[in-house]
């Protein structure tokens, strides 16, 4: 045993350099990272391990069952719906939950999620979704519009009732929903996040650690035009994957693709899967995008070459997989 004051700090630092060691070799072992897609038509592509199908749009249009695939539900979000009633649509201070409020600046319009006949209406629609032959069901949008939402008569009078915060009072309306919904679905159970690692409890209700405890993954679009600059998907894939307590599955965008935004796409692919997510997942509109992204991969000598000399090792293997394919 060392007992003086230097040799207590040598054996410390061996300590330290020894789990930074395992750390790093950790960092770079193989895990046999999926692929997948995710498209608004309901065909399986070769070469894909995962196929998720938006059976749900946020304009409010509906899609039968796509068999043998996860089906993708929009549960509040529903521009058709608030258009039919315009009740339905969550409040603020700040204006209404729309598109067209400039203030309030978010991507869709949002149905109130305590809304108890609409809120019905999503859970039937997930209900009839299991009873067919479908891998399972990903919800997205399932949680409030932001922070400041919702503040109808009817979410005030619930949070009051609840004797709990704001904040938490919003976490277990959403829980609670995901629990229901959960419930209903036979097969996998998956809902994406909302890209922020940090505020998703104060902004919409997300509670990571109680709805871990309900999902098989996590499944976290990270969705740009392009990847030419690409270090916040790094980024966010380590933030997520260190944060959730189940699997992480990401989505990147690959619809509408060049060939100088798909070798940025597939590079963002080559680092973040040095993070060992369970699956990377390609946004596209249809099957022929799909193979589009094979090809450029396979036959794209001068990816090929920088996947080897960076030791992309991962990736490398994914290509070469296609390479049987395409």
């Amino acid at each position: 045993m060392v007992n003086d004051d230097k040799g207590f700090m040598l054996v410390h630092a061996n300590q330290q350099v020894n789990k930074r060691q395992e750390y790093i070799c950790c960092a770079h072992m193989v895990f046999d990272m999926k692929t997948g897609l995710v498209t608004y038509t309901p065909e399986k592509v070769e070469g894909f391990d995962l196929h998720v199908y938006y059976s749900k749009w946020a304009d409010g249009q509906i899609f039968p069952a796509a068999k043998s695939m996860q089906n993708d539900v929009t549960c509040f979000c529903d521009a058709k719906a608030i258009r039919d009633d315009p009740s339905k649509v969550a409040v603020s201070s700040i204006g209404p939950a729309l598109r067209k409020n400039r203030t309030a600046n978010l991507p869709f319009d949002y149905v109130c999620p305590t809304h108890p006949q609409y809120q019905a209406y999503v859970l039937d629609y997930i209900e009839g979704l299991s009873k067919e032959n479908i891998q399972g069901v990903t919800l997205n949008l399932y949680h409030f519009p932001d922070q400041e939402f919702c503040t109808c008569p009817r979410c005030v009078e619930l949070w009051r009732q609840s004797n709990l915060n704001w904040v938490e009072w919003r976490a277990q309306t959403i829980t609670a929903f995901l629990k229901k919904a959960k419930a209903l679905v036979k097969g996998t159970f998956a809902v994406e996040m909302y890209p922020d690692p940090v505020l998703a409890k104060e902004r919409f209700g997300i509670d990571f650690d109680a709805i871990a405890e309900l999902v098989d993954y996590f499944h976290v679009p990270l969705s740009s035009r392009d990847y030419l600059t690409n270090y916040w998907v790094d980024l966010l894939t380590r933030d997520f994957i260190k944060i959730l307590k189940k699997p992480v599955v990401l989505e990147l965008s690959a619809e509408m693709p060049t060939d100088d935004k798909l070798d940025a796409l597939l590079k963002a692919v080559a680092y973040v899967s040095r993070h060992n997510p369970q699956a990377v997942l390609f946004l596209v509109h249809d099957s022929e995008n799909a193979r589009q992204i094979c090809r450029f991969a396979v036959h794209n000598s001068e990816y090929r070459s920088w996947l080897e000399k960076y030791r992309f090792e991962e990736m490398n293997r994914i290509v070469e997989g296609w390479a049987k394919i395409y």
